[in-house]
């Protein structure tokens, strides 16, 4: 059974060829995440399908979460939830069609999921992942990123955030007006990072929409672990290289080199790190493939996923977790 796990005292993170079930039945286990339709997924709170179409290897890994002692899982509405006590996996998936719309739908996630992380033993947000369908549609402040953004902004206005957590937001290929929101929170706070070479997200420009986003360039847990966001070829506010796939490669690889240096930790080798790589093109997973590995991560720790990136004129955007030495 190929395996690919990186561990460290805290968090247990591993792609993994197995039946769910299996997974689902070990011991720490708070998490599976299967992606795309083929996913075959147990009814269980902690197992997740990701609708995001995998592309390379076939079948594609599960991602595997797994904590340090007995868990816990439970239901509040709409948000389901798993928890060793140290750490937190929650999500929501909601109908947009319900709700009136991506902003509200969005709003609404926030504001339950921010009371929900809040109130409980692990109240620290370090990282959340978004996923919705045609993030790009709509011309200008209707376009749905940029109201997937306002709602966002709506949803966590009276929450009492030290800093804002790590956060990838990719639109979804399926067709399917489902907003999907999940992440990590724990007992003890991380530290949020910023990137020198990029200008905070809430700090962005009026020309990227009426409300800034709003998260951290990358997150330390409390062990040490990386916890990157959503990394494309930004620079200061600007998109750079349209269409130029291999440029904006080369120039999101010096960001996430520039967001490693800004930790401050000695990290490890590429066996020390894995991640996920959001794709515009399907056609280009084999060079984007190749440019990360072996640079960044071992093989069997890139997961390649179709799905569109916030900005209509990026092509790829990588996130993941580098590991200390």
């Amino acid at each position: 059974m190929p395996r690919s796990t990186l561990s460290s005292p805290g968090l247990q993170a591993s792609y993994v060829w197995a039946a769910a079930e299996d997974l689902l039945a070990r011991p720490g286990v708070l998490a599976v995440f299967g992606f795309g339709r083929a996913a075959q997924l147990p009814e269980d709170r902690r197992a997740l399908r990701v609708g995001l179409e995998p592309l390379g290897t076939q079948p594609a890994p599960f991602e595997v979460w797994r904590g340090q002692g007995p868990v816990a899982t439970g239901e509040d509405g709409a948000l389901r939830w798993s928890s060793d006590g140290e750490h937190l996996f929650f999500a929501l998936e909601l109908d947009e069609a319900a709700h009136a719309g991506i902003a509200a739908t969005t709003a609404s996630a926030y504001r339950h999921l921010t009371r929900f992380v809040g109130a409980s033993p692990t109240p620290h947000l370090l990282r959340l992942w978004n996923y919705l369908d045609a993030i790009n549609a709509g011309e200008g402040d209707a376009e749905r990123y940029r109201q997937f953004c306002e709602g966002r902004a709506r949803g966590i206005a009276d929450a009492r955030w030290s800093s804002f957590p790590a956060a990838t937001a990719i639109g979804r290929q399926d067709g399917v007006r489902t907003l999907q929101v999940y992440g990590l929170a724990t007992r003890r706070p991380g530290r949020a990072l910023e990137n020198p070479r990029q200008v905070s997200s809430w700090r962005y420009p009026r020309q990227y929409g009426p409300t800034a986003p709003v998260f951290a360039r990358g997150m330390l847990d409390a062990h040490g672990q990386l916890l990157i966001s959503g990394t494309a070829a930004v620079v200061g506010h600007a998109s750079r290289h349209p269409d130029d796939l291999d440029a904006q490669m080369a120039e999101t690889l010096a960001n996430l080199d520039a967001l490693v240096a800004a930790a401050g930790l000695p990290f490890g080798t590429p066996a020390h790190s894995y991640l996920k790589a959001y794709l515009r093109d399907p056609a280009d997973a084999p060079r984007v493939a190749a440019t990360l590995t072996p640079r960044l991560c071992a093989a069997e720790h890139l997961l390649l996923l179709a799905g569109d990136i916030c900005r209509s004129d990026l092509l790829v955007e990588v996130d993941g977790v580098r590991q200390p030495a």
